[in-house]
């Protein structure tokens, strides 16, 4: 008797545990429901107006916009980043190769021993076909250009500006010597956030006959640049060596081993073009807004400068921060307080038995 009776009330408690356990449970799902619809309804979002909205959205083809729009979509550029601590370099082989000139080599250690911190690539010529490919897969009219350039000369002048663009940091021909860190480069006061490109200048020759020895009355130099990724200036010199290294190309007018046609290399790829494409961008009222009254940026606004200029978020160096020492032109020489980087001119992209020894360069 007692048996059946505890049998029959060990089902009852059993029976009670059952119900609560399923009230609980429901309770706690309806909560959990309301609270998720809740949560949708402030953040205005439900899932049937999420799959109503990405029906409705229209797809942004890159593919098919212009190239400057689409090297601007994968290289973007922000100003208020700081400048990469990257060193970027080429020549014909790395530093670990034999065949590395050791004349070259206290000039390639000078750029690592005055940053520490950086990253100091030197680029062999096979390392940068590569390395190009790679960099502008999204973007393969570029890489066709740069493997299109016929001559080592046109292809080093470009490298510099597409690793800028894609990466940023310093570029230095291989055959200069850093005199002091590119943390002196600017002056301390000046917010380096809305600084973007630093350039200095390689001529201002102020005389009469200045067109037979330079291309421009104002040149700014190339050997040595620095940059923030995806910068304007970089972008367009870019678009437009691309653009007229595959129209040469499909002209037959980039022949192996010989200088393309129609065209000088300055104006192609060099100083020329690249002097144009910073003046036009200090031009541009798509970057820099102008009143009535202002006048085009010059070269004359440029004559004779012995300090920093800064136009925008460029700021442009004298003549003895990258060139001292050439005795010419108001440079200084290389102990001055303004000189940054000195350049050998050892013209290091020639084929070696083309370049001229210590004793040539002296004698000219």
């Amino acid at each position: 008797m007692w048996s059946s009776r505890r049998a029959l009330l060990s089902a009852l408690v059993l029976m009670v545990l059952f119900l609560i356990y399923h009230v609980t449970t429901s309770q706690s799902a309806v909560i959990g429901s309301i609270q998720s619809t809740q949560k949708q309804k402030n953040s205005g979002f439900s899932s049937s107006a999420s799959t109503a909205n990405k029906e409705q959205q229209v797809l942004f083809d890159i593919t098919s916009q212009p190239l400057r729009k689409r090297l601007e979509h994968f290289f973007p550029y922000d100003i208020e980043g700081k400048f990469p601590m990257y060193i970027w370099q080429t020549w014909k082989v790395g530093p670990a190769s034999g065949a590395f000139e050791e004349h070259l080599r206290p000039l390639e250690a000078s750029w690592t021993e005055k940053h520490p911190g950086f990253v100091h690539e030197v680029i062999s010529d096979l390392a940068a076909e590569h390395l190009i490919r790679y960099l502008y897969a999204s973007v393969p009219e570029v890489a066709e250009a740069y493997a299109a350039m016929p001559v080592p000369v046109l292809k080093a002048d470009f490298f510099r500006y597409l690793i800028l663009l894609a990466r940023g940091g310093i570029y230095s021909d291989i055959d200069t010597q850093a005199l002091k860190p590119a943390i002196e480069w600017l002056p301390p006061h000046l917010d380096q956030a809305t600084v973007g490109l630093v350039v200095g200048i390689e001529a201002d020759p102020d005389r009469d006959d200045w067109a037979i020895w330079y291309s421009r009355r104002i040149q700014f130099c190339q050997w040595t640049m620095q940059a923030k990724p995806g910068h304007p200036v970089l972008r367009d010199i870019v678009t437009r060596i691309t653009e007229t290294a595959l129209e040469l190309k499909a002209r037959g007018d980039l022949r192996h081993g010989k200088e393309p046609k129609n065209i000088s290399i300055v104006e192609f790829t060099g100083p020329a073009i690249w002097t144009d494409t910073i003046f036009d961008y200090f031009n541009n009222h798509d970057y820099f807004e102008f009143d009535s009254e202002s006048q085009n940026i010059t070269a004359q606004d440029f004559f004779n400068i012995v300090a920093h200029k800064k136009i925008g978020d460029v700021v442009v160096l004298p003549i003895t921060s990258f060139s001292p020492g050439v005795g010419q032109m108001g440079a200084e020489e290389p102990d001055h307080p303004m000189a940054f980087v000195k350049h050998e001119f050892e013209g290091s992209w020639k084929p070696i038995d083309e370049i001229p020894s210590k004793k040539e360069n002296v004698d000219a």
